[in-house]
């Protein structure tokens, strides 16, 4: 019998900030909004934009990642799997509802363009990169080079 598979892949932009609890443990949990669009034809013939949202939930260390870095109209990508749960509400009724558990996070633009611009910078994954000293960002040196050799007379010193 072959195994079951519950995995999702989602790139989209952020409805609003994260917001970060705590649970009992001191462990915490970071739930954001995300918006998905496609694109579809309606009924008219006309191309438009659909948005589907989806609430995302982020355990550990990549909470406190998010919730320092993320901020409402950041484009990210997101690689989890669907989690179902069940539950009364204070009025009786049963409530359900439908989230994404994510594995990763992946920054996929600069803070500079969370305001709807088209993104840019390199993906960036809130688990699997390199952090600096007493950050949780990856250290970018690629646009470090080395400096030019001193010149061999004194001609062009300025003093």
């Amino acid at each position: 019998m072959p195994a079951d598979l519950n995995r999702v892949t989602l790139v989209g932009r952020l409805t609003r900030d994260p917001e970060v609890r705590h649970m009992p443990s001191g462990d915490p949990i970071a739930s954001m909004r995300l918006a998905v669009t496609s694109r579809g034809r309606d009924e008219g013939g006309q191309w438009t934009d659909r948005p589907n949202y989806f609430d995302v939930t982020v355990f550990g260390r990549q909470a406190e990642t998010v919730s320092n870095y993320l901020s409402k109209g950041r484009r990210i990508g997101v690689d989890g799997r669907l989690s179902w749960r069940e539950w009364e509400a204070q009025d009786g009724t049963k409530r359900q509802s439908v989230e994404v558990v994510a594995n990763d996070i992946f920054f996929l633009d600069s803070r500079g363009d969370g305001d709807g611009g088209s993104g840019g910078g390199g993906g960036w994954s809130a688990q699997s990169a390199p952090a600096t000293p007493g950050g949780d960002l990856p250290v970018d040196t690629s646009d470090l080079s080395s400096p030019a050799p001193a010149p061999a007379g004194d001609d062009d010193i300025p003093f």
